[in-house]
């Protein structure tokens, strides 16, 4: 009966052990593919295209996608999407800046928001 009881307890604690690594290295994944999907969203940031309605891109390193990137102009702003990518894991992280956010963070300059959007015209008439 005593031996029993040892070899019970002692099967619970080695299952628990097992489930603890097994949880421990599914975290460590997972921490892995949201660092990726960081590294997208930082590429973002210094990739923004005044000029652009939309970018994509996927990172690539040692012949591996890392993450892919998108990045949509918003009015007032912008919406980065990175999915960040580690094995079989994937974690995705939408970020929405405002362009007074991005001017005071050094992203894009004050004086390039004041260029005129592709396909506005101007107000000035031709003088004949």
């Amino acid at each position: 009966m005593f031996n029993q009881k040892i070899l019970t307890t002692a099967g619970i604690i080695f299952i628990w052990i097992g489930i603890s690594y097994a949880q421990t290295l599914s975290d460590l994944k997972i921490d892995s593919a949201y660092f990726n999907a960081k590294k997208g969203i930082y590429w973002g940031l210094s990739n923004l295209n005044l000029k652009k309605s939309s970018i994509e891109n996927d990172l690539i390193i040692n012949d591996r996608k890392i993450s892919s990137v998108k990045i949509d102009k918003q009015v007032n702003g912008f919406k980065i999407l990175s999915t960040g990518f580690f094995e079989s894991y994937e974690v995705q992280i939408k970020l929405f800046k405002s362009n007074e956010t991005l001017i005071k963070e050094g992203f894009i300059k004050p004086d390039s928001l004041k260029q005129k959007s592709p396909g506005e015209t101007s107000s000035k008439k031709k003088k004949k």
